[in-house]
């Protein structure tokens, strides 16, 4: 398979308080397991920074207007935007080249340029809602993508794969009403930020949660995931599929209770890479979500994009 990589030196640039989960040494974790000699081949690329108008392909402007706002100008201050979302003089920028990476990545797989790409950027996106920044985003990445591959490329049908530890509550929020997105999420359930029940299904039962109780592990995990999002997918028959890839169900993370290794990353993202086969000509992009344990995440992160590779 054509996998390539977008990664970029600002996403390091977007500083959250001491002690903040989500911080830039996760993406220093992820650059290192890519230091291996499996991922010689890998095509590495740099980000593009999009323009603020490609948040409106997913966000009202007011939401724009209102990040914007809390950016503080002096290097060294951090803002609190809302109970743990923080911003820096550089998060704006880092989080454009994080929409940047993620619509040059739709480009790359409708132009035949990559089968597939991961783009490693910081801060994340799935917790962001319409008007709500949130759970360490602030711009959903997944919906300005999925958007963006509608209006340049005439995606007709586009699945979005979410199996970050947390429910992907913006993502569900965007695409509520929307019939050419499907969202599906496997998640810990209770735990922030408290969406993501089975009957929560969107008004064109487009929306297909499979929630996991705490302290679950691969099995439960894989069944859900045969179960309930894979046959959705299948009945889809997406155009592309967009993956939130949070690593924070390992077991090593701090922040939930799943119990799963780099091995179920491994296998969750062969399934869909046979989806994409079946139905999309291949096309997937991945984007990255939380994961929060720096081992865990080099380890999850590095079999997912191997198996990317792999194909």
């Amino acid at each position: 398979m054509s996998t390539r990589l977008y990664e970029h030196p600002i996403f390091l640039e977007h500083v959250t308080p001491a002690g903040h989960p989500e911080r830039s040494d996760r993406i220093r974790a992820i650059n290192v397991a890519l230091e291996h000699p499996n991922f010689e081949r890998l095509e590495r690329r740099q980000a593009p920074q999009a323009n603020e108008d490609a948040v409106l392909l997913a966000h009202p402007e007011e939401h724009l207007i209102a990040v914007m706002r809390e950016i503080p100008e002096e290097e060294g201050e951090i803002n609190q935007i809302e109970a743990d979302t923080y911003a820096s003089s550089k998060s704006l920028q880092a989080a454009l080249t994080g929409i940047g990476g993620a619509m040059a990545a739709v480009d790359d797989v409708f132009t035949g340029r990559a089968d597939n790409v991961f783009v490693a950027a910081r801060p994340p996106g799935h917790h962001a809602e319409k008007m709500t920044a949130m759970g360490f985003c602030f711009f959903n990445n997944a919906a300005i993508a999925a958007r963006h591959a509608q209006k340049t490329h005439g995606a007709e049908r586009i699945a979005i794969v979410d199996w970050d530890v947390h429910h992907g509550n913006g993502t569900q929020d965007i695409f509520w009403d929307d019939a050419s997105v499907l969202f599906c999420s496997t998640h810990q359930m209770p735990l922030y930020p408290g969406t993501g029940a089975k009957d929560e299904k969107g008004k064109h039962n487009t929306i297909v949660n499979a929630p996991l109780s705490p302290n679950v592990g691969s099995d439960h995990f894989r069944e859900a995931f045969k179960s309930r999002v894979l046959p959705a997918l299948d009945d889809f028959r997406p155009d592309l599929i967009i993956i939130s890839a949070g690593f924070d169900a390992h077991h090593r993370d701090p922040l939930a209770q799943i119990n799963l290794t780099g091995e179920d990353f491994d296998w969750a993202t062969g399934r869909v890479l046979e989806l994409a086969d079946r139905h999309a000509k291949n096309r997937v992009v991945s984007l990255l979500e939380g994961g929060y344990d720096l081992e865990g995440l080099a380890e999850s992160a590095g079999m997912h994009i191997l198996r990317m590779m792999k194909g």
